[in-house]
């Protein structure tokens, strides 16, 4: 079953593509700013679903987006519909991504331990 999995990530990442387009070009809602990320999406294999993870940056205004995105959802699944002319358009479900914010803290800690915390053989290349 390859090829089905490898057309459901074909799908999933033009779904991506797609909503990222729509949401910056062709939705005006002021609660969604320019900050926020579509991460990725997990379409599921009936096409009935798909799981959009959305990064933002600015903790204040991340509640809004998402509220922005949730209430657009029926706009978006129909946008979604006649641009990939597919004969049913999945729900969208919207999940917050935090791997970017982790992966920001992690670097931020990595950098206050510093190269004291290195092993010695590693510390005398630096």
């Amino acid at each position: 079953m390859p090829n089905n999995f490898q057309r459901i990530d074909r799908i999933s990442e033009e779904v991506r593509r797609e909503l990222d387009r729509i949401i910056r070009d062709e939705l005006h809602d002021p609660r969604i700013s320019g900050t926020f990320s579509i991460t990725r999406v997990e379409v599921t294999r009936d096409l009935r679903y798909a799981k959009v993870y959305v990064s933002c940056l600015e903790d204040d205004a991340r509640a809004d987006l998402m509220k922005a995105l949730k209430s657009a959802s029926g706009y978006l699944r129909r946008a979604l519909a006649k641009q990939m002319i597919i004969r049913q358009s999945p729900e969208l479900v919207f999940v917050e991504d935090h791997n970017i914010e982790y992966g920001v803290h992690i670097a931020r800690v990595l950098h206050e331990v510093g190269a004291d915390a290195l092993p010695p053989e590693e510390n005398e290349d630096a």
